[in-house]
Formats: structure tokens, sequence, C-alpha cells
């Protein structure tokens, strides 16, 4: 236990193209790191990040228990208010019981029959996403497929007009800001505006559903009943906004960041080409794992906790690394090998206990559907140029990835 190592700077360029270096001195030396720059202390082992996302010592928030003065923290500044009620209300930002009552109404409006019916909405869409960029020769990845096809299918799933879609990405974009370590006053600013254009915009859709339903989320959760409990109107906002954001975020990262894995690892995306419908299950799981898009996820120590000898105390907060822990020895047989074919395969991109995806499902069939589409319809697919990393460390990807076919 001690202070984190020097290598792990998720500022640094360096660090954020491949912290997996970092990571591995991270497990070497211990089970917990405070790392001062966060007030965090990080968490690198497979084990130690699964039992803590189940361990109710924990949380996304601590408002349901304490103050922000009992808990030792400051509140937000108030001019980031607009966010906070965003994302504060959302049920990935809450504990238990308001979080089970939120997840248990939108379960009964996402439902595996609701998301197996998109399939071929999916399939067929990544078809022509995928024939467009290879009747052009090729294209920026990111672009012309990664993040079209989880936009249009999230935004389908809810309701949310084709003319309007346009607006979601940059929303998105700017409120996930405020996830990375330490953001900086503009990126406050610009999530800030981005959280109350957004709310606005879907107060205005929530009030067209009420008054004329259609056969979409948005209308599923205004009707969804539960002992005669409903969602709120922010309830329902903040809700809309997570599914949007995570509906997408996580599925455009994890195609891109696969990609760049397999133009890496060209023995195994020959395997791949030559048997995909062997292959395909395995290797979205694979690729979720080896370069996850998701790296961190934070949680409130709630109670005190005990990692390896040293005691957390209450009011602390811990940085459970998704990236590190998908590539430890202790739970994965040659972890920083890409293997399509790997059977035991426990990853946690999609975290665990009561904060599991969700969306999980629907993820998994993007990324089939879009995998399978360029193996079929473009079986040369190779790099036209480098590509360009975003600057952030919690979510990991690619802003463009130039392909030729």
């Amino acid at each position: 236990m001690g202070d984190a190592p020097a290598a792990f700077d998720p500022w640094s360029p360096d660090f954020v193209a491949d912290p997996y270096p970092a990571y591995a001195e991270l497990r070497a030396r211990g089970r917990a790191h405070y790392f001062a720059p966060s007030d965090q202390w990080l968490v690198p082992h497979h084990a130690d990040v699964s039992a803590l996302l189940r361990d109710r010592r924990l949380g996304r928030t601590y408002r349901h228990r304490f103050t922000h003065e009992e808990f030792g923290r400051t509140a937000p500044p108030p001019e980031h208010e607009p966010f906070h009620v965003l994302n504060d209300h959302g049920m990935l930002d809450l504990e238990a019981p308001a979080h089970t009552r939120i997840r248990r109404l939108v379960s009964k409006a996402f439902t595996p029959r609701t998301v197996e019916r998109l399939r071929p909405y999916v399939e067929d869409l990544a078809d022509r996403l995928v024939a467009g960029l290879v009747a052009d020769g090729g294209g920026d990845l990111v672009a012309r497929v990664a993040e079209p096809l989880p936009v249009a299918v999230i935004a389908e799933l809810l309701g949310i007009p084709e003319g309007d879609r346009r607006l979601l990405r940059p929303w998105s974009a700017a409120i996930c800001g405020m996830y990375e370590l330490n953001p900086s006053a503009g990126t406050a600013r610009r999530a800030v505006d981005a959280s109350r254009e957004f709310s606005a915009y879907l107060r205005r859709l929530i009030a067209a559903r009420r008054a004329a339903p259609g056969d979409d989320l948005v209308s599923g959760l205004i009707a969804a009943y539960d002992d005669g409990e409903s969602l709120g109107e922010q309830e329902m906002i903040s809700t809309c906004v997570l599914l949007l954001n995570a509906g997408h975020e996580a599925t455009v990262n994890a195609t891109a960041n696969g990609w760049h894995a397999l133009f890496r690892h060209p023995e195994q995306l020959a395997a791949l080409r030559a048997d995909p419908a062997a292959l395909l299950p395995t290797a979205v799981e694979e690729l979720l794992r080896y370069d996850t898009p998701l790296q961190l996820f934070e949680r409130w120590v709630l109670d005190d906790i005990e990692i390896g000898g040293t005691v957390i105390p209450r009011g602390s907060e811990v940085a459970l690394l998704f990236g590190s822990a998908n590539r430890d020895p202790a739970a994965f047989a040659r972890p920083g090998e890409l293997d399509l074919a790997r059977r035991d395969n426990p990853h946690i991109s999609f975290s665990a206990g009561i904060h599991y995806c969700i969306g999980a499902p629907l993820a998994r069939i993007e990324l089939a559907a879009s995998l399978a589409a360029l193996l079929r319809r473009a079986p040369k697919l190779r790099p036209a140029a480098e590509s360009d990393r975003k600057p952030d460390f919690v979510i990991r990807g690619l802003r463009s990835l130039p392909v030729e076919v």
C-alpha cells in the first residue's frame, strides 16, 4: 500500500496512449494506492474491483445517508447545478431505495423482447453504413460506422425524431467530459450548457409523448408503474439522458478500440475473417476486455473498508480501474494477448452488481452487427493513416480511424 507510482499519469499523452504498463506496475505494488492529484484510492486488481462493485459499503452517491458536511466533502459550485440536477437523478448515480425503484421501472420498458426486436434494424443499418463506406473506398471508421450506428439505434429506441439526432452526440460528449478526473472550468461550463439544453429538449419531447404516446421507450417510461409509483419528470429526463449517453458512448468507443486492436494483431483478424460465425461471439467479449471503453468507475466509501490490510475510511473515494482489472493475470490467462477465441473471459467492462449496464445486451448486438458487416463487405479493410486517440483517460476511444477497403 502507498502512493500511486509516477507511471500512473492520466493527463499524460503517453499514458493515455497505453495505460497498461502502468496498470501492471500498480498491480505489482499492491492492492490499493492513494492518488493525491484526484484524492482517490486506485484499486487495480480484478478480484478487488469485482468484489467492491457488489459491496454495499460503497455507493455512487452518499447523499442518501449523509450531508456534504457530514461526509467531509464540499458541495458542488452553484453554477454547476444544471449538470448535477441532471446527473444526480439518473439511476447510475443513485443508491437504494431510489435506484431500485427507478431501475425496476426502466426495466419494464427496456425488456429483452424490446431489445431483440431492434436486431433487424441494427443489422440493416450496420450493413447500409458499411456499404456506404465501401462505395467510397474507405474513410473514417469512427465517423462513418462507429458513431452513427449506436446513436441511431438508441435514438430509435427512445423515439427521438430523425431530424433531432444530430444534437445528441455533441450534448453527450460535453456532459461526459465531467466524468474525467479533475475536469477543467471550460469542461464544466460546456457540460452545464449541454445539461440545460438537453434537459429542455427532453422536457418538450416528454410533453409531446404524454399528449400522443407512441411505440417507443419514452412512451413506455411514461406508462411504467410499479405499486402505484411512476417516474417523476426529472427522473425521466435524467433516465433518458443516461440511456442516450451510455447507450452509444461505450459502443462507439468499443468499436473503434476494437478495430484499432485488430489492425495491430493481423493474425487474430485473419482468423476472424476465416471463420466469423464461430469467432464472432467470443471476439466481441475479448475486444471489450482487451481495451475497454470505460477505464475507471468511481465509488464513495460509505463505511470503512479494508483492502489488503489497509483501512480506507468513510468519506474517501475509490477509483475502480476496469482497464487494469481486465488485464489482471490472476483472472485471465495471457492477459496482454488478444485472443478472439478466449472462452474464460470474466471481464467487467459492463460493471457488476446493482449498477451492471442495463444496455449490455443491446451493445453486444450492435458490436456484433458492425463487426459482421465490415467482415462481410470489406474483407480487406486496413488502416489508411494513423488513428487519432482522444486525450481522455476515463472514457477511452479514438477521434478518428482512417481506413481503406
